[in-house]
């Protein structure tokens, strides 16, 4: 107990106050520079995962519009060329809706109606679809910028769409599609089949001089 009634004693004592009020200072600056260190890294860490989020976001529209582009031409494409842009296609929708955004599900399933619509229009109108990529290319950039605006235009465009379409329209525009699949199988078939053959004449035609030749040099 003495040397806590020495350390009182020495605390109380005006030789202690420059000591004292040298560890007050020391504690109170150390203790600010802790706050103001944690502060920065906090800043530096929310920036670095905007601007990854702003990378990912980036890539996902690409890819989007990319597939728009390609199913503004649906109907010109290769059925193999079909397939590897509908693996693009899903991709970037697993991409855009993992985006850590909110509404990012609601601007995946708008892109998903807009190519489908794209994929049909191509039927119809071949290559003139160029207004309707942009206009696509355009409301992804703006979603990018004004997330939360972009995302309520999105949602009533879908609801406007849900309401407008009926069950017997979407029966004929289903039937529609089926027909206009089975053509485009159909055409690049007979595109084949007629290659097929072209090769098959091709060989028979070389084939046959080789033959002769064969027969005069054993004669």
């Amino acid at each position: 107990m003495q040397w806590w009634n020495d350390l009182i004693s020495w605390l109380d004592s005006s030789a202690s106050q420059p000591t004292v009020f040298s560890a007050v200072v020391l504690f109170f600056a150390v203790l600010a520079a802790g706050l103001l260190a944690a502060w920065i890294a906090s800043l530096a860490i929310k920036r670095l995962v905007a601007q990854r989020d702003r990378e990912s976001k980036a890539a996902a529209i690409a890819a989007l519009v990319d597939a728009a582009t390609e199913a503004s031409v649906w109907n010109s494409l290769t059925p193999q060329e079909q397939v590897l842009a509908d693996r693009a296609v899903g991709q970037a929708d697993i991409v855009a809706r993992l985006l850590p955004i909110r509404g990012s599900d609601v601007a995946a399933n708008w892109a998903a109606h807009q190519l489908h619509e794209l994929k049909r229009a191509s039927a119809t109108f071949g290559y003139q679809l160029d207004p309707a990529v942009v206009e696509f290319r355009d409301r992804l950039l703006e979603w990018q910028r004004r997330p939360g605006r972009t995302r309520r235009q999105f949602q009533n465009d879908l609801t406007r769409w849900r309401t407008q379409r009926q069950e017997p329209e979407q029966t004929a525009i289903d039937q529609q599609d089926s027909w206009v699949a089975d053509q485009h199988q159909q055409r690049y078939q007979g595109s084949v089949t007629i290659a097929d053959e072209s090769a098959d004449s091709t060989m028979t035609v070389n084939t046959a001089p080789t033959a002769t030749l064969q027969g005069e040099q054993q004669r």
